[in-house]
């Protein structure tokens, strides 16, 4: 007890751990009071969701028990009102307790403190019904300033190892709480599964009790503190320096993870780790760009253009295997790194290929820099794992950023302001970020090692180098890639592409274990669960299909470090010479499983993603066998095992930011599945085909937010598209078909996925798709016809909707038997149906007979529209009311045709009406009459043509 009057009278002293059990106490009381009051009174109302009630669902959420009702509501918002104080003084206290001279890191951790506090002011006082968009920006906030404030509490907890010991379990429950959650929430919201909100609603509360108990935690340190009041200024602090606890502390540090959360924070250092996290950001961003710009040139060209020659801007790490080059290089690194950032560059450039070649020198130097980087810094362990480290989650980032834009990166080349680009602010970012990174590149090591280098040979480490490459760009630089691999259709029996947070998070833990625990499980074990997952994700489809593709993502990433690290202490030129180039072979493998029908010797690969993935496992394997521990030297060995592995903790505060901005990202994108029809009351049904060139537009922009506002203008309820596959490294790894079913508030059928080896058919539709089967057409000699057969719930009325796209003219055998095969699904079906296709005929020629009459019972929409040859409308069994043709502006070069039927109604004939005889509801819009807008008008008959 401090003295009673040495510098005044003391009003009142306590112990500082009753503001900890304050804070606990009155917070518990805050949720579980509104629990208990909301159980009493308001039961089956606040256990009822938007598709079950009483007794499917029997316990309510923290989101239903806080809201909108009274009085739960307000005894939820006067305890947390009272809350608010001791929370304040807890952060308060901890930064008392922390503060140590020098160090930012307890300033860094009170602010984040503050912060939580006041978002969570804002998510409990203005509720989700007040203002939906203010609540989640709260809510997300205070999830997402969790994360720093989790670690930096476990950085700076004080020498108690029973209080260090229960932070971690709150922790580790809190953040293992979240995957249970978020897939109970998925099978409610996407899958519509009885009782799961009710399991859902448990692992919330939980997250609720876990969150408070980690701050609960404090009372143990604050029982050194006591506050006293006395009538003049003075502060009392304690310190517990007792063997015991700093014994325990002292061994608790030199675990891995203790190792790593020990460490002095030093502002100087995390700025250099997100520096080179954002360079690695960069690297990546500027890659798998390439792949896009120069598909530009073929697709335009309808064949091999020359162009494609840009593909191999990536093997400039050869120029390392010249002694004087590569010292030139190593001590230029910071010029050659700038030079790198012309790939971002492109977006100044409306050319194609001006912009190509600005990419192409933006690639080659980059690759160029990063070998050169790595190998400069072979002399320090330490400093080139944080480089590999800062490199690998710059591919986490890149994807993050993908997943966040739909599955464009926002500062691409095709990208601009006008379509979603943050190009300019990005180009600032890694501008600051490279002369931030090479700043601390060591730049005498041009000289080859003549002694320690690591034993085994240099081509097979750049095979195993080129497998990483390839299967990091090409399956995990975009979250859902191998989600569309495992979908199959609706019902809903596996992911969708708001489950790649799921693909993110095994990235990151991946990453973690190949930097942090590399010895747990050792290399080998982890290549053989890395090609466990490839089988799994290339021989199954759905949830099963998915696991392989989780456990392919995860254990790849843990080969990163070792394959990296072993590489640098080889020839540069020869290693990562032979890594980028053998790396390019596969990328052109790849593409011609789909395209061979446009490249040389394209039929021995022809539909064999099964090839491209056993020879990816079997890269993989070689660099596994030069990059085990014993092939590096022992002095390297025994450095690596006294650091510990790994270098600094910073990098692992970047993965947990980047983990908790792909889960705010995912919960954003969750489909709300409650889209309604353009023209419900009148039972209208407007539907279209358009084939849209892989959402490339003519001058090589990205083409999605011009197809949205087109779609969006001519309210059309069922759209079908055509060319849309485009998750192919060549394409970007993207799916137009995300942005434009969020965005305009439809369900999404994307079609075979990248793995059937078709250019791509996908459904978009306001009414439920009910069931949906995908087929690959017989095409014994031309590429594969991709459909989709699809059953929809229009206004309580099933209704089937097919999409299809034939084959090319030059193979007619194909289109024949594509035509009888297509006939006889169509001719099976006992439901009103509409047909949306590209057929490649003439109208009442050749195959359209098939299609058109009794063999399909297909009905043309208009039989007089002599003028067409791709594209196709059908129907049977509704009341055809409108058809029209509106031109394509600049966004691909095909025409999008639109039809207009009436659920209920009978087939009517083809006599033609005036606009002025239709009611107002079942006519297009006047916006594209005459001139149109943006390009778009009706075209070939200036108008739409009505049925009586």
């Amino acid at each position: 007890m401090a003295p009673k009057s040495k510098d005044g009278d003391v009003v009142v002293a306590f112990s500082g751990k009753w503001i900890s059990w304050a804070h606990t106490v009155v917070a518990y009381s805050a949720f579980l009071g509104a629990l208990f009051t909301g159980l009493s009174l308001h039961y089956q109302k606040i256990v009822q969701n938007e598709y079950y009630g009483y007794p499917q669902e029997w316990f309510p959420s923290v989101s239903a028990t806080i809201g909108d009702r009274y009085p739960e509501r307000s005894v939820f918002q006067l305890f947390i009102a009272i809350t608010s104080g001791p929370r304040f003084a807890l952060v308060f206290l901890w930064y008392i307790l922390t503060a140590r001279p020098n160090s930012s890191l307890p300033k860094f951790v009170a602010g984040v403190g503050l912060f939580r506090t006041v978002t969570c002011g804002g998510w409990t006082y203005v509720t989700s019904t007040d203002d939906h968009g203010w609540h989640d920006i709260f809510m997300i906030s205070y999830l997402i300033a969790t994360v720093p404030w989790t670690l930096g509490c476990l950085a700076l907890s004080p020498n108690k190892a029973k209080a260090l010991r229960y932070r971690k379990i709150f922790a580790g429950c809190f953040f293992g709480t979240l995957v249970p959650l978020i897939y109970f929430f998925i099978q409610h919201k996407v899958h519509k599964v009885a009782g799961a909100y009710t399991i859902y609603a448990f692992f919330e509360w939980a997250l609720v009790l876990f969150d408070v108990s980690f701050d609960a935690v404090t009372a143990i340190d604050f029982e050194n503190f006591e506050i006293v009041v006395k009538d003049v200024k003075g502060l009392s602090r304690g310190n517990d320096s007792s063997s015991i606890a700093h014994a325990a502390r002292e061994k608790e540090k030199y675990t891995a993870v203790g190792n790593v959360l020990d460490q002095k924070f030093t502002w100087s250092e995390a700025l250099d780790a997100v520096a080179d996290t954002y360079n690695g950001f960069v690297f990546w961003s500027t890659l798998t760009s390439l792949g896009l710009v120069v598909w530009y040139f073929p697709l335009w060209h309808m064949g091999l253009s020359g162009y494609e020659a840009f593909v191999m801007s990536s093997i400039s790490p050869f120029l390392l295997g010249i002694g004087p080059l590569r010292s030139i290089v190593i001590r230029n690194i910071r010029l050659i790194h700038l030079l790198s950032l012309a790939g971002l560059l492109g977006y100044l450039v409306t050319s194609p290929a001006l912009r190509l070649c600005i990419v192409g020198f933006g690639v080659s130097n980059s690759c160029l820099a990063w070998s050169a980087t790595w190998y400069a810094e072979r002399g320090s362990n330490k400093r080139l794992e944080n480089r590999v480290f800062s490199w690998s989650l710059g591919l986490i980032a890149s994807s993050i950023a993908k997943f966040a834009f739909f599955t464009n990166n926002p500062i691409w080349p095709i990208m601009h302001r006008p379509n979603g680009g943050w190009n300019n602010l990005g180009l600032v970012l890694a501008i600051l970020a490279v002369l931030r990174s090479t700043r601390t590149v060591a730049t005498t090591g041009g000289a080859l090692e003549t002694s320690g280098k690591a034993k085994g040979s240099s081509v097979l480490s750049s095979l195993g180098l080129a497998g990483l490459f390839f299967g990091m760009h090409t399956l995990l630089s975009d979250s859902s890639t191998m989600i569309l691999w495992v979908w199959e259709g609706y019902p809903v029996r596996g992911p969708i592409a708001a489950n790649g947070v799921l693909t993110i998070t095994a990235m990151c833990v991946g990453l973690c274990m190949g930097h942090i625990y590399p010895e747990v499980v050792a290399m080998r074990t982890r290549y053989l669960v890395t090609a466990m997952g490839a089988f799994l994700v290339t021989v199954f489809s759905n949830w099963l299909g998915y696991l392989g593709a989780l456990l392919l993502a995860c254990f790849m990433m843990s080969l990163a470090p070792p394959f990296l690290s072993s590489a640098a202490h080889r020839n540069p030129g020869t290693t990562f010479g032979l890594a980028f180039l053998f790396y390019n072979f596969m990328v052109l493998a790849h593409v011609w499983t789909v395209a061979y029908a446009f490249v040389p010797g394209g039929p021995l690969l022809r539909e064999h993603t099964d090839y491209i993935m056993t020879a990816t496992v079997l890269l993989l394997g070689a660099g596994v066998v030069t990059s085990s521990e014993v092939g590096l030297p022992s002095k390297i060995r025994g450095r690596t095992r006294r650091s510990g592995r790994f270098g600094g903790a910073y990098h692992v505060y970047i993965v947990g930011l980047l983990e908790l901005v792909a889960v705010s990202v995912a919960y954003l994108r969750f489909p709300t599945n409650d889209y309604v029809p353009y023209h419900k009351d009148d039972k209208l049904v407007t539907a279209a085909i358009w084939t849209v060139h892989f959402s490339l537009d003519n001058d090589m922009w990205s083409s999605e937010h011009r197809i949205r506002d087109v779609i969006k203008e001519l309210e059309i309820d069922v759209m079908g598209l055509l060319e849309t596959d485009t998750q192919r490294i060549i394409m970007g790894n993207r799916d137009t078909t995300q942005f434009l079913a969020e965005d305009l508030g439809m369900y999404v059928d994307f079609g075979p996925g990248p793995n059937k080896h078709t250019w791509g058919c996908a459904l978009l539709s306001k009414f439920p798709i009910l069931n949906s089967t995908h087929h690959l057409l017989p095409s014994p000699v031309g590429e594969l016809a991709p459909a989709i057969h699809a059953t929809i719930d229009a206004y309580g009325t099933l209704m089937d909707v097919f999409l299809f796209h034939s084959g090319q003219e030059e193979d007619p055998e194909d289109r024949r038997l594509q035509s009888e095969y297509l006939a006889t699904l169509m001719h099976e079906s006992p439901r009103p149906k509409i047909l949306l296709s590209y057929l490649v005929t003439k109208p009442l020629e050749g195959n359209y007979n098939t299609y058109v009459g009794e063999k399909s019972g297909m009905k043309d929409i208009d039989p007089s529209d002599w003028d067409r040859w791709c594209e196709y409308i059908l129907y049977k069994g509704l009341r055809r009311t409108g058809y029209a043709r509106v031109s394509r502006s600049t966004i691909t070069d095909t025409e999008i045709q639109l039809g207009k039927f009436q659920i209920g109604e009978a087939e009517n004939d083809n006599e033609r009406i005036n606009e002025e005889q239709v009611p107002e509801g079942l006519r297009f819009p006047q916006l594209f009459r005459g001139e149109g807008v943006r390009g778009h008008r009706y075209h070939v008959f200036d108008e739409p043509r009505y049925f009586q």
